[in-house]
């Protein structure tokens, strides 16, 4: 069950509300910089590198069942244009709330002896335990909600040629003459030939030609 982890409150992502109290109505605001943990975002897609800050803002009020958390993580992402494939960086900032429940108050806020039957119903609620919360799933979730999923450099980027691979921000004016397949693999032909048989090859367009003029 979810209340059975045990928390550090050495973690970056660890908060102590014992300060907060469990007086209903009571407020903390807290402000910390924290390191990305590791695929921080949405994987192979775009994320925030580990390491980098990221700046929480944090509202924890004491309710009668637990401590609601309100807050909004900001931080700098990084990805590739999913159309011209050029590396970008983007301005995250990601906005949560999060109950976490007593492990001896039901949803309703009463004092039960022990945790809720109902292993499942466990699973999905975040617990205080001893005094601390812990906000990194909170987090994650948040971000990947704020990504975008096909993240571009530029609303109207224009992508790659689909012929050569070229960059098309980089020459709006790019452009390949189109060649009639017919021609281009006549001249291909004759790129192979010797000077006697390209003469003869001259030869037969011009019987074609002149049959065509008939």
């Amino acid at each position: 069950m979810a209340h059975n982890a045990r928390l550090d409150h050495r973690d970056p992502f660890v908060f102590d509300t014992h300060e907060l109290g469990r007086r209903p109505g009571a407020l903390q605001r807290l402000t910390r910089t924290v390191p990305a943990p590791r695929d921080f975002g949405i994987k192979g897609v775009i994320g925030v590198p580990e390491g980098a800050p990221v700046e929480l803002d944090l509202r924890l009020e004491s309710v009668m069942e637990g401590v609601l958390v309100t807050g909004t993580a900001r931080a700098q992402a990084e990805g590739e244009c999913v159309r011209c494939l050029e590396p970008l960086g983007l301005e995250v900032e990601a906005d949560f709330q999060e109950m976490f429940s007593y492990p001896d108050a039901d949803d309703r806020g009463r004092v039960i002896a022990e945790p809720g039957d109902d292993a499942e119903d466990d699973e999905d609620r975040l617990f205080v335990e001893d005094g601390l919360i812990g906000l990194e799933p909170v987090l994650r979730d948040a971000v990947v909600l704020a990504l975008p999923m096909q993240p571009v450099c530029q609303e109207d980027c224009p992508g790659l040629c689909s012929e050569c691979g070229a960059r098309l921000a980089d020459d709006p004016d790019h452009h390949h003459d189109a060649v009639d397949i017919r021609w281009a693999a006549l001249q291909g032909l004759a790129g192979t030939m010797s000077d006697g048989e390209k003469d003869e090859m001259g030869g037969a367009e011009a019987g074609v030609d002149e049959k065509q003029e008939k």
